[in-house]
């Protein structure tokens, strides 16, 4: 049996997306597509790039998120550049959604605050594309169109990803909203995989490994009962 992997946005929920992941090598689960918004997308990407769940735990956490950006030269557009993170992704990713092993989406708001999902398109901005929070961070432009982090209108964009394949069988990791509110999704012939939210911060994104751990715990007892 194979799924489909869903990874909803997160702040900085690195640690508990590698855990998932981790879950998903621990047991050998199948993978047929995988989804995901903002920290999801990520990680995600990351994976079906070829990266171990254990090295993207490290890459994604071994520095502070705010030494790994610079400022905006146009901050009216966003405090933040996503430029370096765009090009350390270029050096650990293929060059386009296409080229990974499985059909991948990034969530994202385009044009009109409308969310969507990028299926197609240079992986490296899509996914940065898809962390851009508004505001925080200055929207990615891709083929003349610029993006933003998905999750501020969309936290799984499972609703797409359920319409562009119907017959899939879908797992969903849901981390818990700052407010508490974790979706307005319709989760109802699916499993989900539930974690809290982060309670990182962008100069430190505390105990890493608990809350890899955690999710790999919480996650495996979702998927073994598959």
């Amino acid at each position: 049996m194979s799924i489909d992997l869903v990874l909803s946005s997160g702040f900085l929920a690195f640690a508990a997306q590698a855990g998932v992941l981790r879950a998903v090598e621990d047991l050998d689960v199948e993978i047929s597509g995988l989804c995901g918004t903002s920290s999801g997308a990520l990680a995600g990407a990351l994976w079906l790039g070829g990266m171990p769940a254990d090295d993207i735990l490290v890459r994604l956490t071994e520095v502070a998120p705010l030494w790994r950006v610079w400022p905006s030269t146009r901050p009216w557009r966003g405090a933040l550049s996503m430029g370096p993170v765009i090009e350390q992704l270029r050096k650990d990713l293929p060059e386009g959604i296409g080229d990974l092993r499985l059909p991948f989406a990034a969530g994202v708001v385009g044009p009109g605050r409308e969310p969507r999902l990028l299926t197609e398109g240079p992986l490296a901005e899509s996914v940065a594309a898809s962390c851009a929070i508004p505001g925080l961070f200055e929207p990615v432009q891709i083929g003349g169109v610029e993006y933003s982090d998905g999750g501020v209108r969309d936290r799984t964009g499972l609703g797409e990803w359920r319409r562009s394949r119907p017959d899939a069988q879908i797992v969903l990791h849901l981390v818990e909203t700052t407010s508490g509110t974790p979706t307005s999704d319709d989760l109802s012939a699916i499993q989900v995989i539930y974690n809290p939210r982060s309670g990182a911060r962008l100069w430190s994104l505390g105990d890493v490994q608990h809350r890899y751990q955690r999710a790999r715990r919480n996650a495996r007892k979702v998927l073994e009962a598959l």
